[in-house]
């Protein structure tokens, strides 16, 4: 594996993580033109947080440093594989982060049955790559509902802040049942299509 550098110094010019949209652009230039000064922005952006992600999971520097090496060298070779449909950029490169820690795992680890009552719980704790694909669903939902129309959205916040019954808010707005579920309906159309493909 080539070495690389994960401290590597700032050129001046803002290395600080990008937003979603420039950090596609860069996986897009890497793709298409095996852009190196993207992937050197990316790999300061992402590097030193997957090589903290894997010391979290209970690697030590050393192979946590690898794993991180490895994410991004994987992101290079396979940048045309991204695709902002499937979501973020960061929930990808996470992705590809979790699955060389299961590789690896499989490769240095054998089976050891555990002595018999002994039952280990899975953690419940959400991985990373979990907690900013919720993070981005609840982006995308709040996007949505600015969208809606007043009638839509009062319905929606009377039903999902307030807690009331469709019979409930068609007597607080003396509308008939039949509007309140159609406007319900309709509402609930447009914020699920906004996260469809986060799914």
């Amino acid at each position: 594996m080539i070495p690389i550098v994960l401290n590597a110094p700032p050129d001046g010019r803002g290395l600080n993580a990008p937003g979603p949209l420039s950090m596609a652009e860069f996986l897009q230039r890497i793709a298409e033109r095996g852009d190196v000064e993207a992937f050197r922005k990316l790999f300061q952006a992402y590097a030193p947080r997957v090589k903290a992600y894997m010391m979290r999971q209970g690697a030590d520097a050393n192979t946590a440093e690898e794993l991180a090496q490895e994410t991004l060298l994987t992101v290079w070779r396979k940048a045309g594989l991204y695709s902002g449909e499937k979501g973020s950029a960061t929930t990808w490169i996470f992705t590809i982060a979790r699955n060389l820690r299961i590789d690896r795992l499989r490769r240095e680890l054998t089976w050891v049955e555990l002595p018999d009552g002994h039952n280990e719980e899975a953690s419940s704790d959400a991985l990373p790559d979990e907690i900013l694909a919720e993070q981005e669903r609840k982006l995308r939902v709040q996007a949505a509902l600015a969208t809606l129309p007043p009638d839509q959205l009062e319905v929606v916040s009377l039903s999902y802040i307030e807690g009331l019954s469709h019979s409930e808010i068609a007597d607080r707005l003396g509308l008939p049942l039949g509007t309140v579920k159609s406007r319900m309906r309709l509402a609930y159309h447009k914020v699920r299509e906004s996260v469809e493909d986060l799914k």
